[in-house]
């Protein structure tokens, strides 16, 4: 758990918002407009936004600069107040803003909650000690993977912020609803004020890229979609043929081939063959056109489909004739 930030260090800002019923399209097409202008703004390392999910039921919107004076910058702009006027018509109610200073961790685990302290200053040493107490207790439990610890941004936050991670959904909620929590927030009952968010990251290993020493965003859904069918299509076909001489029934050959398919994309696929071909694609420039971009980039997954094809019609109807 780390407590020292640095001025010069990477900023995130995390924002959760919920939308209305029935105006997530526009909500979608508003936020693609506000993504692009602060693209615009200097500093800016890239922005994540997350759908909800049944562990995270609001639109998490996370923005990373090079440090706090230019996430600052793109806060506080006029820009963003004139589309946040225009954003509050798709949002039911206000949101939730928490701002990070420092390298966070490439975003290995699945799941990652947020959470917000008000804490006065004569109590720092004291929430800060309870705060390693509840660290230890959380690493006891099936698939934690780390805390993290943020103090408050002058001029921009006074709140302490928490994150910390679990591996899965049902990881995470064992620790949440565990008797030894309960015991643990009886325990800094001064400090109970909080604020919690949950950021459920689907794909979340499979697309772990660091850009200059920091954690870089998921893509969008849209082409994650795409990049797993790019990394399933070759990985789900030598499965095949690779299995296919043991003659297991079907129901055997799925349930061996799927957990196989899944550790080979896993260790293999996506960090070895997806990820270095579609990299820019996945994390462009900031500067680059998206239109530019995704002509590129769908170029390359077309013709890699193609090769792929070409490669396993020649292999199952030339070289090799499956039983």
């Amino acid at each position: 758990m780390d407590t020292d930030r640095h001025e010069d260090a990477v900023a995130t800002a995390i924002i959760g918002q919920k939308v209305l019923p029935g105006r997530e399209r526009e909500y979608e097409t508003w936020q693609d407009e506000v993504n692009a202008a602060a693209a615009g703004y200097p500093g800016y390392l890239g922005v994540e936004v997350s759908r909800p999910t049944p562990l995270q039921p609001e639109w998490v919107v996370v923005y990373r600069f090079d440090s706090i004076p230019h996430l600052q910058a793109w806060i506080n702009s006029a820009t963003r107040q004139r589309l946040l006027q225009v954003g509050d018509t798709y949002l039911d109610g206000p949101g939730t803003q928490r701002v990070l200073s420092g390298h966070t961790k490439a975003p290995d685990p699945l799941v990652t909650v947020v959470i917000s302290h008000r804490v006065r200053p004569d109590r720092v040493d004291g929430f800060l000690a309870w705060q390693r107490r509840m660290s230890e207790e959380e690493s006891k439990f099936a698939g934690f993977r780390g805390t993290e610890i943020f103090r408050p941004i002058d001029g921009l936050q006074d709140e302490w912020t928490t994150l910390y991670r679990f591996d899965s959904a049902a990881h995470l909620d064992a620790w949440l609803t565990s008797a030894k929590r309960r015991e643990v927030l009886a325990e800094g009952q001064e400090f109970s004020d909080f604020k919690l968010t949950t950021i459920d990251n689907s794909f979340g290993s499979w697309f772990a890229f660091e850009e200059n020493g920091t954690a870089a965003p998921a893509p969008s859904e849209t082409k994650t979609a795409i990049a797993v069918w790019v990394g399933l299509y070759p990985t789900v076909v030598f499965l095949t043929l690779a299995l296919s001489p043991l003659h297991m029934p079907f129901w055997l050959g799925m349930l061996v081939g799927n957990l196989l398919s899944s550790l080979l994309m896993t260790f293999l696929t996506m960090p070895y063959y997806v990820n270095p071909l579609l990299k820019r694609w996945l994390r462009p420039p900031p500067d680059e056109p998206p239109s530019k971009n995704n002509r590129i980039g769908l170029g390359i997954v077309a013709a890699a489909t193609v090769v792929w094809a070409a490669v396993f019609y020649l292999m199952t109807t030339q070289i090799w004739t499956l039983p």
